[in-house]
């Protein structure tokens, strides 16, 4: 996520004459938007049968109410990100969360399938201001480096806890009320953070104009769109018809105009040379699996449990919960482990484990037996994915300059959101495709197909083992030598450092 913090300390000499806001109220901000980001994913998942049942979602359906939001939400993170640095982190902010709550209150009033999946569109777009606008509000705002380090901490926290609570909560909104509850619950959550942030935070005056990368974006979105496409209309129509040809082609051309339009842009919203960095390509085929596997996780076991075995929504919520924890909880211990074992060890034996994981949840009867045929699997994966989270974002900016930092951090972080799209679209085809050939009956098959999904996952974390064996060690100088911005991107020499954060928010 951008947070360089290149304006000169003269763009604030026009704000109006008024304290600062206590960091506390600041952190509170951000970290409560962070939560309502994250919660969507999660609560959604636990509501898809009765999503299904209500508005007669396809098969196909089901999965584009997650991935139509991951699309988005990765396509245009990088754009918000920089639309924060240069037109203010405050107005991008308040901007993501209307798009978002809107959004929210139109799902849930949503009367068809389309309707919905627009909203969850539309919703993914918000989540796209909202996400690196309430990182850089902790950035900007902390000068103190154990302060922001505490805030930093307690940012991250917030998306862990958000998947822990989001599951036993909307199977609590989806069997107390309805399906739509998991929409409405955003509505008052994002009056009052509106509220709070024109009470609390503090404008800036406009930092130097600069084109954003609008094409850019849009071309990134277009092709992970076609290509989540094509591969869930595979399902249903065959990879020869002329729909998935279509949108496949349409993807390589979406994807060929994206590089295009950054090589010659004068701004670009990705500077290709960053990609010189080996930590960061392989960080970013590792987070691209661990979006995989916790995306398909939600999404596969959601399913079984509610729809193979008849839990209801609150019951198949709270099934899930261990692995929610154990990924909060193994994150924190992979920052004391590193010191012990390194980056590289740690990584590699993370993504082990998650395989060894979904290896064993691939296993899946018919009929349970919830401690071994569930939970053990889910905690030994929960595991592995916690070792990775955290370590994954340090790897891949350890080694890039400052200013460059955010931008790395944004790539990871779409390569999170797209790697669980198109992923989940691959699998769910997997699944139909391993389902209708089973020749089972309808039940049997469908299991047949969860199982054969699961097991992809597993190879998936294992190639991402494979990837982090490659990594190097932090320090290890890139060859060609510095991979700076362009001449003409470069901070002024009158603006602060990137690394001394502003002490006021912009």
């Amino acid at each position: 996520m951008s947070t360089d913090l290149s304006s000169s300390s003269s763009s604030f000499a026009d704000r109006a004459s008024r304290p600062d806001p206590a960091l506390s109220v600041i952190v509170a901000i951000a970290c409560v938007a962070q939560f309502m980001v994250v919660l969507d994913v999660a609560i959604v998942n636990v509501a898809l049968p009765a999503m299904r049942a209500g508005l007669g979602l396809s098969a196909n359906g089901q999965q584009w109410v997650v991935d139509g939001y991951l699309v988005t939400f990765g396509g245009f993170l990088l754009l918000a990100a920089r639309a924060g640095d240069l037109l203010g982190r405050k107005r991008v902010f308040q901007a993501g969360l209307a798009v978002f709550t809107l959004a929210s209150l139109a799902g849930g009033l949503a009367a068809n399938e389309a309707m919905l999946l627009a909203a969850r569109f539309v919703q993914g777009a918000g989540a796209a201001a909202l996400a690196p606008a309430s990182l850089s509000l902790i950035t900007a705002s902390h000068a103190d480096a154990r302060q922001r380090s505490r805030a930093l901490a307690l940012w991250s926290a917030a998306a862990s806890v958000s998947i822990a609570v989001g599951l036993p909560l909307g199977g609590v909104l989806t069997a107390g009320l309805s399906w739509r509850w998991v929409f409405f619950i955003n509505l008052p959550v994002g009056i009052a953070l509106l509220t709070a942030a024109s009470a609390y935070l503090v404008p800036a005056a406009p930092a130097q104009r600069r084109p954003l990368d609008v094409p850019g974006a849009l071309t990134a979105t277009l092709g992970a769109t076609a290509l989540v496409y094509g591969i869930s209309q595979a399902t249903s129509d065959g990879w020869r018809s002329p729909a998935v040809a279509a949108s496949l082609a349409a993807t390589a051309v979406a994807y060929a105009a994206f590089v295009l339009i950054e090589m010659r842009s004068a701004y670009p919203l990705v500077l290709f040379s960053i990609l010189r960095h080996r930590n960061l390509r392989l960080a970013n085929l590792v987070m691209a699996s661990l979006g995989i596997e916790m995306t398909s996780l939600a999404f596969f076991l959601s399913l079984y449990l509610q729809q193979i075995l008849g839990y209801s929504a609150l019951r198949a919520g709270i099934y899930i919960v261990p692995w929610a924890v154990l990924t909060a909880t193994g994150a924190f211990a992979s920052r004391r482990l590193i010191a012990v074992i390194g980056a590289r060890s740690l990584l590699t034996w993370g993504a082990l484990i998650t395989a060894a994981g979904f290896a064993w949840l691939s296993r899946l009867p018919a009929q349970p037996a919830y401690l071994s045929h569930v939970l053990g699997p889910i905690v030994v994966a929960g595991t592995g994915m916690g070792l990775m989270v955290f370590l994954v974002t340090v790897t891949a900016t350890s080694d890039v300059a400052p200013r460059d930092a955010g931008l790395a951090s944004g790539l990871v972080t779409m390569g999170r959101q797209i790697g669980g799209a198109v992923g989940l679209a691959a699998l769910v085809t997997l699944a139909a495709s391993v389902s209708r050939h089973s020749g089972l009956h309808a039940q049997a098959a469908t299991l047949h197909g969860y199982r054969a999904a699961l097991l992809a996952a597993a190879g998936v974390s294992i190639a991402a083992a494979v990837a982090a064996l490659f990594l190097r060690k932090p320090g290890h100088q890139d060859k060609p030598g510095n991979l700076a911005e362009p001449e003409h991107l470069a901070r002024p020499p009158s603006a602060p450092a990137g690394n001394q954060p502003e002490n006021r928010l912009r």
